[in-house]
């Protein structure tokens, strides 16, 4: 069986490393990219099975990627996963994970807690 594909964008080079060796220790393969149309490029290449998306990155943003990913047919049914400070975890409980059609975890987040997220996502 081949490992999950998980892409991780995020524009803090630091939260990319965490996250590859977090995810990669749990059987994901991670690719990782810090902008917006990198990522929208991988999407349709390498057809991940989740991404994991930072809202606040120069150039194109979060929400600006998060829409084009969803209006594009090839990449359009690929769950999203905001990994964002925008949002504490006071906001996270009591308002749920869910913005839109997308899910989110707050920065700083338990890396069990994420882990648990995204296997509700992908398995």
């Amino acid at each position: 069986m081949s490992k999950k594909k998980i892409l991780a964008v995020d524009d803090e080079s630091d939260v990319l490393v965490l996250l590859e060796k977090r995810l990669g220790a749990s059987g994901y393969e991670v690719l990782k990219t810090t902008s917006g149309e990198e990522a929208i490029k991988i999407a349709k290449t390498e057809a991940p099975d989740l991404i994991i998306l930072d809202i606040l990155m120069p150039g194109m943003d979060g929400s600006e990627t998060a829409a084009k990913l969803h209006n594009d047919p090839k990449t359009k049914n690929i769950p999203i996963l905001f990994l964002t400070c925008l949002f504490t975890k006071r906001e996270e409980h009591i308002e749920g994970h869910e913005v839109g059609r997308n899910l989110f975890v707050a920065k700083p987040y338990d890396p069990s807690d994420l882990l648990k997220e995204i296997t509700k996502l992908i398995g």
